[in-house]
């Protein structure tokens, strides 16, 4: 199967390589991690601008936050918020004392 390659700067593998060598990783590994990393910078600058121009707009926002507002009233909805539960699915408060 062919590896499909893609040209950098002398500088660019310098620094993938260092970052191989500190890392103990491969520099395809360090390289995946680093575009991983880009791409989620990326999502959030957009998400943040996208919540900066919808607050921006006065209408928009204030419908947003009624809508938040409705969805406020289902949290914990009949739920007992004193309920714990373990990390295997246990319920993890005491049986009720019955007579």
């Amino acid at each position: 199967m062919a590896t499909p390659s893609v040209r950098i700067s002398e500088q660019s593998h310098r620094i993938l390589r260092e970052l191989a060598e500190q890392t103990g990783q491969t520099m395809a590994d360090v390289l995946e991690k680093a575009l991983d990393a880009y791409r989620r910078k990326l999502f959030f600058e957009q998400f943040n601008a996208g919540y900066a121009a919808l607050r921006a707009e006065p209408e928009a926002w204030a419908e947003l936050e009624s809508e938040r507002k409705l969805w406020d009233a289902t949290l914990m909805d009949g739920l007992d918020p004193e309920e714990r539960w373990t990390e295997e699915g246990r319920s993890a408060n005491p049986e009720p004392d019955t007579p």
